[in-house]
């Protein structure tokens, strides 16, 4: 049963409530409910501002980095006075300064599997805004053991990514496309990234979470989404589910 909503929080978030297709069930909703963040860095900073600003009622960030001044450049929720802090906590004291009717957990370390798997089970949405490929499989995996969606996102260079694999849907996985097209383990710290890019991905990645939440309609399951700031153009397709991808296929 959906907790009602104050008074407060729904004059706060009156300019989504009058959308009818969102309403105020749409937003009864994202205050109900738990999503767990995976990686505080130029994407994560930026689901999470988006997160927070639109009324999701609980977000639990997970990341075991500190903020360093290469991180300034795209990661909007630090400041210079941040720097030497661990990431959660600096943004958790600026999301509670957006929105304090929140509630922000955070895990100052990197979570082993099991740990991985107990977090997400208590969720609704898994939101991966890692860096690196280990994890991103890690996180496939503890989606398909506790049937929590999970959104995908990647940004480097000019590129962005953005990938919705869901437990309850005969459609394909973030497995299944890694298996198809492969991902180098590359970092902006090798290659760079252009700071809009980022934060462009991050804000799609948080969108695609609130309508999943609210239960807009999402079509992007089982689509890898490609973004190319270069052009500044999107090429979407639909990714055929592997019968011997070995995350999705006991599912």
């Amino acid at each position: 049963m959906l907790k009602t909503i104050s008074t407060q929080r729904a004059m706060r978030y009156n300019r989504q409530i009058v959308l009818p297709q969102f309403d105020l069930r749409g937003q009864e909703l994202l205050d109900n409910a738990r999503v767990t963040l995976i990686g505080v860095g130029g994407l994560g900073c930026s689901a999470a501002q988006a997160l927070a600003y639109s009324g999701v009622g609980q977000i639990t960030l997970v990341d075991d980095d500190i903020v360093t001044p290469t991180n300034l450049q795209r990661q909007v929720l630090f400041t210079d006075s941040d720097i030497g802090l661990p990431k959660v906590i600096a943004a958790r004291q600026r999301l509670s300064q957006l929105d304090s009717g929140t509630q922000y957990h955070v895990i100052e370390r990197r979570l082993n599997e099991a740990e991985l798997i107990k977090e997400v089970a208590t969720s609704q949405l898994i939101l991966d805004c890692t860096d690196n490929l280990a994890t991103r499989c890690q996180l496939v995996s503890a989606a398909y053991t506790t049937g929590v969606p999970l959104i995908s996102a990647a940004a480097i260079r000019f590129e962005g990514q953005l990938f919705i694999s869901d437990p309850s849907q005969d459609t394909a996985c973030y497995g299944c496309a890694l298996a198809l097209f492969g991902e180098a383990n590359e970092s902006c710290v090798e290659t760079g990234i252009l700071a809009p890019v980022a934060m462009l991905i991050g804000n799609y990645q948080a969108l695609l979470a609130i309508k999943k939440l609210s239960g807009l309609p999402v079509q992007e399951t089982g689509k890898l989404q490609l973004f190319d700031a270069i052009t500044q153009s999107w090429t979407s397709f639909t990714v055929t589910k592997s019968p011997s991808c070995h995350y999705c296929k006991a599912r």
